[in-house]
């Protein structure tokens, strides 16, 4: 009310300024206000309007103003700030003649064919995109009068197409009644849709919108394709259509944010003098967000320029038209290929799913559909290595100096030698087994050499994130004796239908650690892919304890394939460790035997050694 009240009072004192006078009744300021609070479509935004109208009509003062034209503009910019609303404006207007909505003449039909081929513009683009814009929204009723003609000049040519691209940059004008009516070309005709309602401030109603069960000619559909071009001339009927459509999840809005009008502006006199004023007396509330894009306007999927609008559209569609493609090849390399075949076939159906249920229809680029398709496979599968990815060539090997590689190694390890003689080792990667052997002495020279002849050993993979398996062999192979094979792990590798068995090594670089010390194993939720095969292998061979947290739940390293001819690729596990005796680390993780936070695991671990070499003693 503070606003209100400060707004009316400095109304009423402005002061003389170097113009020839004119006095205007302190009425004509209170009859304003209230042409405002009777009809404005948002009374919840008056509020303590009708105080401060009370508080200026005791006021004796007379304006003293320059002209009748600056106290409309003062009267303007102070009620648009009050009630933050740029549509509102007084004017001054002697010679206003009140405009009257037109009406369709009685036209001969070559006559009424050049007008609507003057008022639309209709174009069929390459890969039979349908190309529609039209300057004003037509009404119900207008449109059946033109219907017939409507169906065949325009409708009819473009149903046949596989999407449309539909112009609204340059409407700013439109009829009520042509918001269900375009609406409904787009939607079902069963059940009815509310598309949405619309609030009469003078009557104090609100009209309920809904989708038309009868139309003139055939629907466009609900799963071609449709972009909604915008601009910031984009107003009124026209923004309310693309709302309607965007919201509905039938459209995607293209271009640059709409001007934020309204669905019916009132231009009201004041009184018996020249004033009057502009009031949006009705508002838009759509159903489904609960708000309306009044004064905001509507913001587009994807903001670009309204000059570079229709390419981008083209883009959109060129992209839609190979989606169905693209998901239909993903689900086919899934279920040929994922490691684990009942889920791969499950996964490729529901995906499949997904995109008959139009899940697919709104994305907007390459980007865009990677992203969700990365996710919907994520979760349909439970695995966070079934995804998209890029397709980066592998880097060519590096030629160092041996001095370059012990450097290296001091960076990728870190050993220690705690209290009771505990050996601790940590590195965060496994390498490549073909890499790891042409450098094997030197590793064991300057990492494994430190801690193997201790009592006991704590391997650190909290922040290890996998890489590949091929060396897995050789490492478990140090914490068993060379006098016994072992058969570590069995590996099903689903493209090629083969297993193979994982079993230690019998000669390695350096001295084993053996099988009699006791070992503990740190992990993490980051602890991740050729790490979680370690521990596997080592829990489930009771070699090792596991202090730390549940393991991330990768997989063995994924393969990249193509999807078809696209520029799509997925990463797929196509690797699985021996399940039969029991649920596999993959996708689901392994749980430490002694479960902590991995902040805490090393000093567990370290108490747990030192109580046990205490016993000893």
């Amino acid at each position: 009310m503070a606003k209100v009240v400060f707004l009316l009072a400095s109304l009423l004192v402005l002061g003389n300024v170097l113009f020839i006078h004119a006095s205007f009744d302190p009425n004509l300021i209170i009859d304003m206000a209230k042409i405002v609070m009777d009809n404005y479509c948002s009374p919840e935004k008056l509020k303590g309007m009708q105080e401060a109208i009370e508080a200026a009509s005791s006021n004796t003062e007379v304006l003293n103003i320059p002209d009748a034209e600056t106290l409309a503009n003062v009267l303007s910019a102070g009620v648009q700030t009050t009630v933050s609303d740029p549509r509102l404006m007084v004017t001054y207007e002697p010679n206003y003649v009140p405009v009257v909505p037109p009406k369709m003449p009685p036209l001969p039909p070559e006559q009424l064919v050049a007008v609507l081929q003057t008022s639309i513009k209709l174009d069929i683009l390459e890969g039979n995109i349908g190309y529609l814009r039209i300057d004003h929204i037509l009404g119900e009723e207008v449109a059946d009068k033109v219907g017939p003609l409507l169906l065949d000049l325009v409708w009819n040519k473009i149903l046949p197409t596989s999407a449309l691209i539909f112009d609204l940059r340059y409407t700013g004008s439109g009829d009520i009644t042509g918001i269900s009516y375009i609406v409904s070309y787009f939607t079902q005709a069963e059940p009815p849709i509310h598309i949405d309602s619309i609030y009469d401030r003078p009557s104090d109603t609100t009209t309920e919108m809904f989708s038309m069960p009868a139309l003139l000619g055939e629907r466009y559909g609900t799963t071609k394709p449709l972009i909604i071009l915008t601009s910031k001339n984009t107003k009124g009927i026209a923004e309310d259509v693309a709302y309607c459509l965007q919201n509905l999840k039938r459209a995607t809005i293209v271009g640059e944010k709409t001007a934020g009008g309204s669905v019916k502006l009132d231009k009201i006199k004041v009184g018996n003098t020249d004033f009057y004023v502009t009031v949006p007396t009705a508002k838009s509330i759509n159903p489904i967000t609960g708000t309306t894009w009044e004064v905001t306007g509507v913001t587009p999927d994807v903001e670009v320029n309204a000059e570079d609008a229709l390419a981008t559209a083209i883009k959109i569609v060129t992209l839609r038209t190979q989606v169905p493609a693209i998901i239909e090849g993903s689900a086919t390399l899934i279920a040929d290929n994922y490691a684990f075949e009942d889920i791969g076939a499950a996964v490729a159906e529901k995906l499949k799913g997904l995109l008959a249920n139009g899940d697919y229809n709104m994305v907007v680029s390459k980007e865009s559909l990677e992203v969700k398709l990365s996710t919907d496979l994520k979760t349909l599968s439970g695995d966070k290595s079934l995804k998209t990815t890029s397709n980066t060539p592998a880097l060519p090997p590096m030629n160092y100096s041996p001095e370059m590689y012990i450097e290296l190694i001091k960076v990728s390890f870190h050993t220690d030698i705690f209290e009771n003689n505990i050996g601790y080792l940590r590195f965060d990667m496994f390498g490549d087994f073909e890499e790891v052997k042409a450098i094997a002495q030197i590793i064991v020279e300057h990492v494994w050499n430190k801690v193997v002849n201790t009592d006991a050993m704590i391997v650190d993979l909290r922040n290890n994130i996998g890489g590949p398996t091929t060396a897995i062999a050789g490492f478990c192979s140090y914490f068993f004796d060379a006098d016994k094979e072992v058969l570590l792990d069995k590996l099903y590798d689903r493209p090629s239908g083969t297993t193979t068995e994982l079993r230690t090594l019998p000669e390695l670089t350096g001295t084993r650690y053996g099988s009699k010390k006791s070992l503990i194993i740190l992990t993490s939720g980051a602890t991740a892919g050729a790490a979680e095969e370690f521990v596997y292998i080592m829990k489930k061979l009771g070699r090792a304890m596991i202090v730390g947290e549940a393991t991330a739940g990768a997989s063995h390293p994924p393969q990249t394939f193509r999807v078809g001819e696209t520029d799509v690729f997925l990463s797929i596990p196509t690797v699985h460790s021996d399940t039969a005796a029991g649920a596999a680390w993959e996708r689901a993780g392994i749980a430490p035997h002694i479960p902590v936070s991995a902040d805490a695991a090393l000093e567990i671990a370290k108490g747990i050694f030192n109580k046990h070499f205490a016993g000893q003693k």
